[in-house]
């Protein structure tokens, strides 16, 4: 079978999931992946795993998304009229939402023409925002069947016409069993059927050594996030800050790159911690594997942002207990589901300066053998990117033997 994975942009060097999906689904001889993109890629690092799939991304053009809009017009022009008004009537209170929406059609309707001309069995889109509008636009425009996989950011701030999309799809995917209790006040769990398939990794690729903090000296703390206000990292400097017994001698390796590196890089100086912090910006997946390499505890302090963007399942967690580290991380969202307290690392209150402080110490404290091989069984036998892809694949197959209506 033929699908097309349909992503807002590619590639995007925080969404490795998405790439290491591809990767595990190509592997399915029966089925053949084509790649699609909304938006340009803003991103200048590529990260090795992406570079063949490039090569294989198509994008339509300005021109390409206005002349589709035509050719619908004039072959589908009820279908096209009744997608747009629907769009319009569901984000109308949100007219920001309502402006994307808007130029995401044009761009829908592109790749609906290209589908049209070139059929592919099915498609599946990465977040439930624009790229499943769009394929919910190729599904209206074409009849081909659509699915999509829900995250964070893209259920969790707004929700507008994610019932319709839920409604209309042959299922959806949720990383989380947190994912899957939201959805259900959306049409999760009645006439579609919403399946977990968790984001995963390939723990073979991350050499597995076992980390104690030692007993004097400098404790580095490596921290894997992009720089945005739900990751947390302000309440990260002010626990480092908070000094006293061991949290002094925690050193920081701050890897992620994001529109708050100027303000936090201020902070750091304002608490008096700069140096006990390094910003290394947006590193290559072997660089970060290198960096893991050297940490002895792992941090993800991640909180619920003011416009409500918070975390879906951090792919950056289960690096870091593959590797052997000790994790702290926050009692919010998916989180907890693998950073689970006292066994594969600690959890503190997001938000909670004093709570990130004490569950530092605690790391410090307890990180062990035991505690680093419970982590690793974990990710072995829950988030291992081969087992996720053949699910993933299974579902794709039978979404065709039994089509959306």
């Amino acid at each position: 079978m033929r699908v097309a994975y349909l992503v807002s942009r590619f590639p995007h060097v925080t969404e490795t999931f998405i790439v290491r999906e591809l990767e595990a689904v190509d592997r399915d001889p029966d089925i053949d992946i084509e790649l699609l993109s909304l938006f340009p890629t803003v991103d200048p690092t590529v990260h090795p795993i992406a570079r063949r799939w490039t090569e294989r991304l198509w994008r339509p053009s300005t021109r390409e998304s206005a002349l589709a809009v035509g050719w619908w017009l004039l072959r589908r022009p009820l279908r096209f009229a009744g997608a747009l008004a629907t769009v319009a009537a569901e984000s109308i209170r949100k007219p920001g939402i309502l402006g994307r929406s808007l130029v995401t059609i044009p761009i829908a309707a592109a790749h609906a023409r290209r589908l049209q001309a070139d059929p592919v069995d099915h498609v599946h889109a990465h977040y439930a925002t624009y790229p499943a509008l769009a394929a919910w636009i190729c599904h209206r425009l074409t009849g081909v069947s659509y699915s999509f996989t829900v995250h964070a950011h893209d259920i969790f701030v707004h929700q507008e016409m994610l019932a319709r999309k839920v409604a209309d799809a042959s299922f959806v995917v949720a990383i989380s069993e947190y994912n899957r209790r939201f959805l259900e006040p959306y049409g999760g769990g009645s006439a579609t059927p919403v399946e977990i398939v968790h984001c995963g990794i390939d723990p073979a690729a991350f050499e597995f050594r076992p980390r104690v903090a030692p007993a004097t000296g400098p404790v580095r703390a490596a921290c894997v996030a992009s720089l945005q206000e739900y990751k947390g990292h302000a309440v990260l400097l002010r626990a480092l800050a908070q000094g006293g017994g061991d949290l002094a001698r925690l050193e920081l390796d701050l890897v992620g790159d994001g529109i708050l590196r100027p303000s936090l890089e201020q902070l750091a100086r304002e608490l008096g911690i700069a140096g006990r912090v390094r910003f290394h910006g947006s590193l290559t997946e072997p660089d970060v594997r290198a960096v893991l390499a050297e940490a002895d505890i792992f941090v993800l302090p991640s909180i619920v942002a003011r416009d409500g963007q918070m975390e879906g399942l951090p792919v950056a967690l289960m690096e870091a207990l593959a590797s052997g580290l000790f994790a702290v991380s926050t009692r919010l969202s998916g989180i907890p589901e693998l950073v689970r307290d006292g066994e594969t690392g600690a959890l503190a209150e997001p938000g909670d300066v004093a709570s990130l402080a004490a569950a530092l110490e605690h790391a410090i404290h307890d990180a062990s053998e035991a505690r680093a091989r419970a982590g690793r069984e974990l990710v072995e036998r829950e988030f291992d990117i081969a087992a996720s892809g053949r699910r993933m694949a299974e579902l794709l197959q039978d979404s065709v033997r039994q089509p959306s209506s």
